[in-house]
């Protein structure tokens, strides 16, 4: 097993500093509490949870916590700062710059991304409109989802799914259970092969990134707040099988990469993109190839050996770890064959486990 390293992680924060953008959308007692959070937490969580009249609660790679008004964080939540209705109504004010009108579409996806990539996910009560969601009124529950880049993570298996002789890439799968890395993983891998590996003589190809859930660039108002690359193009908050569909008629990628499949019409689109002759990288969820195979779309992807690399993630020793990458055609394992400087690939990456993949 391999842990992923970071060379460099938690782009948006400076020294254990929150990121100024979540402060600057909080209410002024909650600003408060967040600025007095210990370094430690600061690098390290990934949520913030704010439920009306309920605990303030961060959740961190492996653990979750409350935090007190003085910003000491506690396991028992009576010692907690609890929300008010001011603190909710004060984000969403904040969110939604007052006009909750100009963003109807992000209210009905239930979540908004803002500057530095941060996602704010929110519930409340929801407005229907022809047995459908509008938008959402009386919002109770806030969840900020801090956006972290670790540059570098995935080192250890570009080796494996680059062809340098070809300079092309192969079809590769990530395969992860939720809260693992995989798009980390995923945004690493992009970003490499967008600007090119020097070190592997690999020059950089055209990537076209479909990002349904604005989790892979996280753009705001178009623009990624993330590093995906020089080369790569973004097609935002755009249903995956469409925007595949879209990139190989528009834009003339190499690579096209995305993330989650799973629904029937993602099919037909992945063998739109195969058939053009580009590259294809995506990810699903699941603990292994035989979990995946419990889903029927995807059964159907690998009993056609389109992916030609299977990466397996799990949270077994960190978040990050990289149980395997498997040889698509031939079902063998590749982990253990690649070596650097003489060292095996399995001895990298000791201090992942504070990288927040």
């Amino acid at each position: 097993m391999e842990l992923i390293s970071a060379q460099k992680a938690g782009g948006n924060f400076n020294k254990g500093m929150l990121d100024r953008r979540i402060l600057e959308i909080c209410s002024t007692p909650l600003r408060r509490i967040l600025e007095r959070l210990p370094a430690s937490i600061i690098n390290n969580f990934q949520e913030l949870r704010l439920r009306q009249e309920r605990p303030l609660c961060l959740r961190c790679v492996q653990d979750e916590f409350f935090v007190t008004i003085d910003g000491r964080v506690t396991r028992n939540p009576r010692e907690a700062y609890f929300i008010t209705k001011s603190d909710i109504e004060k984000i969403f004010l904040n969110l939604t710059r007052s006009s909750v009108y100009t963003l109807d579409e992000e209210l009905r996806s239930g979540f908004i991304t803002i500057s530095g990539g941060h996602r704010v996910g929110f519930t409340g009560e929801a407005v229907l409109q022809n047995g459908r969601v509008k938008s959402l009124k009386n919002v109770t529950s806030i969840n900020i989802r801090i956006s972290r880049e670790v540059e570098g993570c995935a080192d250890p298996v570009m080796p494996l799914i680059i062809d340098p002789v070809l300079n092309t890439v192969y079809h590769t799968l990530i395969i992860s259970p939720p809260g693992c890395g995989k798009t980390t993983l995923l945004r690493d891998i992009v970003r490499q092969i967008s600007n090119g590996i020097p070190s592997m003589g690999f020059k950089g190809v055209n990537v076209g990134l479909v990002d349904e859930r604005s989790e892979i660039a996280a753009c705001y108002n178009g623009v990624p707040q993330h590093d995906v690359g020089l080369r790569t193009d973004v097609l935002d908050r755009c249903p995956k099988a469409e925007g595949m569909y879209m990139l190989v008629r528009s834009m003339a990628p190499h690579v096209i990469a995305t993330d989650e499949l799973g629904r029937a019409e993602d099919i037909a689109a992945v063998e739109e993109v195969l058939n053009a002759g580009i590259k294809l990288i995506t990810t699903v969820h699941g603990a292994d190839l035989e979990d995946i195979k419990k889903r029927p779309v995807i059964e159907q992807l690998l009993k056609k050996t389109l992916f030609h690399r299977i990466i397996i993630l799990s949270g077994t020793k960190a978040v990050g770890t990289v149980e395997d990458v498997v040889d698509g055609l031939k079902g063998r394992s590749l982990l253990k064959k690649v070596k650097r400087g003489g060292e095996d690939c399995k001895s990298f990456g000791r201090n992942y486990n504070r990288s927040g993949l």
